[in-house]
């Protein structure tokens, strides 16, 4: 067996730094990148998912405890129009606000999750897209083409984008 010797880091091509920074930090890839301004983005997304899943956290909480205290009528809602004990759906009130917060707080975790991810994969492809070429030598070409349909005989009409590089003959 001849594995090479050294830092593991080392031998990582530089998308997978910058996702690995990224997974251990979130915003270490764009730091590795030194896309700096895209830092009040990925700590503001964090910051405005963790107030919800706080807040919604908490009003699920209350809530909760006021459906198992209402059976004793000792909840803060008792007196209430909308949750209270003479209003004859107070009880279906609680309830119903109950899993609303519940809800909201596991999407909210749903979406820290998904902003997470897109985190790793925005300093990813970031530092795969440093090494692309935007010289002024690039062109697009924009044409017509005829694409067949999959699982039939037939075309349909659409546009080709062809991307390449032209070569100066000065």
């Amino acid at each position: 067996m001849n594995a090479k010797k050294g830092f593991f880091l080392s031998r990582w091509d530089k998308p997978a730094k910058a996702a690995f920074f990224s997974a251990v930090i979130p915003g270490g890839g764009q730091i590795y990148n030194k896309s700096y301004w895209k830092l009040p983005i990925v700590y503001g997304t964090a910051a405005v998912l963790g107030y919800y899943w706080i807040d919604n956290n908490n009003k699920y909480q209350d809530f909760r405890e006021a459906v198992v205290q209402r059976a004793t009528k000792t909840d803060k809602y008792v007196d209430s129009p909308i949750y209270g004990v003479s209003n004859t759906r107070g009880t279906q009130n609680l309830r119903y606000s109950r899993d609303f917060y519940r809800r909201n707080r596991d999407l909210t975790i749903l979406l820290s999750i998904g902003a997470y991810g897109l985190q790793i994969a925005e300093a990813y492809v970031h530092a795969h897209m440093k090494q692309f070429d935007v010289g002024d030598n690039l062109s697009l070409r924009l044409q017509p083409d005829l694409m067949r349909v999959p699982h039939t005989n037939s075309f349909t009409p659409g546009v080709t984008l062809t991307l390449y590089t032209t070569t100066n003959t000065k």
